[in-house]
């Protein structure tokens, strides 16, 4: 098949998995074009089957914006065109499915597959003024897939749509030879290693990564690498210095090698208001990390409580503190944990699996079975 994937280039999850699927069909001899306002992070090195086509928006004295959705329907059904593209798959319903819709009315013929991640329901659509759109969106795509049953049922909820969304979850690839050398310098002798992953927005309540450390740092010997970059890091390295331990917190602003970091952790810590999926805690759990994070959204599909990890209330970081210092007390129980974590993260949400349900569905919009 030929397939275009349209996705943002940041490092937040929807992105990471449009970039891995599509490298995951290529590998089985698909091409496939990706196209993005720049390349996507894991969009690395030079792989036979697929091309990355940047869409950049022309500014114009009339537009007061650069209508990127126009650009990038225009760019989608250009490369539809001269490449002979079946399908468009398009992570996140704004701007990107509704540039596929458009591009399809270019391109007769050409099918949509939408994939929802999260806050193209939850923020954006439910927006009143954007919600008819997103119901358009969802209603006149060819196949739609959601990342949890939670984010299905909230976008049956949400827009009251008469069709069948699968549900697709993310997935991870097993990890390569880890060679954790941050250990040496990263943390001191006996230390142990929380760690969180986030855009650092007010959703991932990264305040109450901190104030779970704070707690977990009175009874065990402990460090904190804070990846990622946002608006509340600001807030965050402010509230460590206030508190007398920024030099046991390390924010390490984005990173490519997230397997490195995780190599070196003994904890990861996601307390955040909703998740549609949780992605970071999986790619966690396929490093034996166990996770500690909120009883919320899509989370409770991908970690199990008592076995991979803890899921607590939002906001308790009481018992989130009390779930770290018994797994750091307990080594026994950690790895218990962690190989539990990291069995079920490469076999629930395997890569095979799951791409092969994104290659039936291709087929079955493709009328092929």
């Amino acid at each position: 098949m030929r397939i275009g994937i349209s996705c943002y280039s940041t490092f937040g999850g929807s992105g990471v998995v449009a970039t891995e699927v599509g490298k995951a069909l290529a590998a089985r001899g698909h091409e496939v074009h990706i196209l993005s306002p720049s390349v996507p992070p894991r969009l690395v090195g030079f792989e036979d089957r697929i091309n990355f086509h940047e869409v950049r928006a022309t500014t114009y004295p009339l537009f007061e914006d650069a209508p990127y959705s126009i650009a990038l329907g225009s760019k989608m059904a250009d490369v539809a065109e001269h490449h002979g593209l079946e399908i468009i798959h398009a992570h996140y319903a704004i701007p990107h499915a509704m540039a596929a819709l458009l591009a399809r009315m270019a391109i007769p013929g050409l099918k949509v597959v939408t994939t929802l991640h999260g806050t193209d329901i939850t923020v954006v659509g439910s927006d009143p003024s954007y919600l008819p759109m997103v119901k358009m969106a969802i209603r006149e795509s060819d196949g739609v897939t959601a990342v949890s049953e939670y984010l299905r049922d909230e976008t049956y909820r949400t827009f009251g749509v008469d069709r069948d969304i699968d549900v697709i979850g993310n997935f991870v690839e097993p990890p390569g030879q880890e060679s954790p050398d941050c250990r040496a310098w990263l943390a001191p002798r006996a230390t142990s290693v929380l760690t969180h992953i986030s855009n650092f927005r007010p959703v991932k309540r990264v305040m109450d990564v901190l104030k779970v450390f704070e707690l977990v740092r009175r009874e065990v010997p402990v460090r904190l690498v804070m990846v990622g970059d946002g608006p509340d890091r600001v807030e965050a390295e402010a509230y460590c210095r206030d508190r007398g331990f920024a030099s046991e917190v390390r924010f390490t602003g984005k990173q490519l090698d997230i397997g490195t970091v995780l190599a070196c952790s003994d904890l990861f810590l996601l307390p955040s208001a909703t998740e549609s999926f949780g992605l970071a805690a999986l790619e966690a759990m396929g490093h034996r990390v166990p996770v500690i994070a909120s009883r919320v959204g899509g989370l409770p599909e991908v970690v199990r409580h008592g076995v991979d990890g803890y899921l607590e209330a939002m906001g308790d970081v009481e018992a989130m503190a009390a779930d770290a210092v018994k797994l750091l007390r307990d080594d026994d129980l950690r790895r218990t944990m962690g190989n539990a974590a990291r069995e079920r993260a490469l076999g629930t949400f395997a890569e095979g699996p799951i791409v092969d349900r994104y290659e039936a569905l291709y087929r079955r919009v493709l009328g092929q079975g």
